[in-house]
């Protein structure tokens, strides 16, 4: 497994980062840790979670992942892992985690962490994001901005200096955003800059074949400030395995949670997959690796993340993200985003 540089950090990370949004709702703790070994037998050293996972949210549920991946990690070599998880933002009316959260201010970030490390087991974070902003803009479906759904947030410069002091304290060593756009990633790069505060060193975005945003907005950004891209939804909800078209009620996150996957209702969906799978079978290839390896082998991605509910479909991703495309197979991708632009922004 290759290893790369996160941004501008000194993690070192693996290509492929095991994403645990499974852990503890489509996942029991034997089945995660199960999980979690096989990765790191395959090389991959990098754990994306969150603390309100697994997803769907639930009170239930709500840090369980966090404490699954803790249990695994008791015991083991802590410098060998490289842990990133995320503090949940406001305006999601996730009640159950810390009264809202109302907002991303200094006690908000505290707490959060704080109760992080606890269900980690472990006494720094190594990569600490911000799930989504605390200001008003498009995200998860949201195609445009929306200057009437203004709201009070917390500053970005509050939330930096908050991760500062944590920072400081050895609880964090880096920052990250998710879900990001370029005004937020620039101006937290400029209070960085002028205020001596931390600089972000990864954006943790939706990026796949129906979404390629990333390419229009941040890319020229994050390669000009070392900000390496952990892209996320790889699959875009198992749309492009191509499953869904052979049999439309496939068990899979879509038909378990259906209101997760609202990005993928718009019409001009399910042309694209089909486009997308015909090159695929054309090229000799499952539609799910032709997707992963694409993505893959984005030049400006540091780490790929990939989800699994077995151990054989973990194989099968790790192996897709392994895959180099031919450069005329990526030619044939791009001529069909071009026909089929961002479907599933």
């Amino acid at each position: 497994m290759e290893v790369r540089q996160l941004g501008g950090s000194d993690l070192r990370v693996s290509a492929v980062c095991l994403g645990t949004m499974t852990f503890g709702q489509q996942n029991s703790e034997a089945e995660s840790h199960a999980l979690l070994d096989l990765a790191m037998a395959r090389g991959v050293n990098f754990i994306d979670t969150a603390e309100m996972y697994p997803v769907p949210p639930r009170a239930e549920t709500c840090g369980r992942s966090e404490s699954i991946i803790g249990t695994w990690l008791r015991g083991r070599p802590r410098e060998q892992v490289v842990i990133a998880t995320k503090v949940a933002g406001p305006a999601r009316s996730m009640d159950w985690i810390r009264g809202g959260p109302l907002s991303l201010d200094r006690d908000n970030i505290r707490v959060a962490v704080e109760g992080s490390l606890r269900r980690l087991q472990t006494d720094y974070i190594d990569l600490y994001q911000i799930h989504w902003p605390a200001r008003n803009q498009p995200m998860f479906g949201q195609w445009r901005f929306d200057a009437a759904a203004e709201r009070e947030a917390t500053p970005i410069r509050e939330q930096l200096e908050a991760m500062a002091e944590l920072v400081r304290e050895g609880k964090i060593r880096y920052v990250g955003l998710s879900n990001e756009h370029p005004w937020g990633v620039m101006e937290f790069l400029r209070h960085a800059r002028e205020l001596g505060l931390p600089r972000v060193v990864s954006v943790q975005n939706a990026y796949n074949l129906l979404n390629r945003n990333f390419e229009y907005t941040l890319a020229e950004t994050c390669f000009r400030e070392q900000i390496g891209l952990m892209p996320y939804s790889v699959l875009a909800f198992g749309h492009l395995t191509g499953k869904y078209l052979v049999d439309p009620p496939a068990q899979g996150r879509l038909s378990l949670f259906p209101a997760f996957g609202q990005r993928y209702g718009k019409a001009n969906v399910q042309p694209a997959v089909q486009a997308y799978a015909a090159l695929a079978q054309e090229a000799g290839l499952s539609p799910a690796t032709l997707a992963q390896a694409f993505v893959a082998g984005r030049p400006f991605v540091a780490s790929t993340i990939v989800g699994a509910t077995s151990p054989a479909q973990l194989e099968e991703n790790l192996a897709a993200c392994a895959r180099v495309l031919e450069p005329a197979v990526v030619a044939q991708v791009d001529a069909l985003h071009l026909q089929f632009t961002n479907p599933a922004p």
